[in-house]
């Protein structure tokens, strides 16, 4: 029997999250308020994302222009 385990996370801060997606951290904050954005505390005021979440929650496919 085989185990699947889960993928390493991938924590970091809202500025190289920022920079990973090529957004500003505003845009970050606005999805982690309306929920669409899972976020982490570290400590008292450090903000962590996980990387592997984010992707599966901003990255949507783009239909191709002859798709519509």
């Amino acid at each position: 029997m085989t185990r699947k385990t889960a993928p390493a996370r991938r924590m970091v801060g809202l500025t190289e999250a920022a920079d990973h997606f090529g957004v500003c951290t505003k845009t970050l904050r606005r999805r982690i308020a309306d929920g669409s954005l899972k976020a982490y505390r570290l400590g008292g005021k450090a903000i962590r994302v996980d990387l592997n979440e984010a992707e599966a929650a901003l990255l949507r496919p783009m239909a191709a222009a002859g798709d519509r």
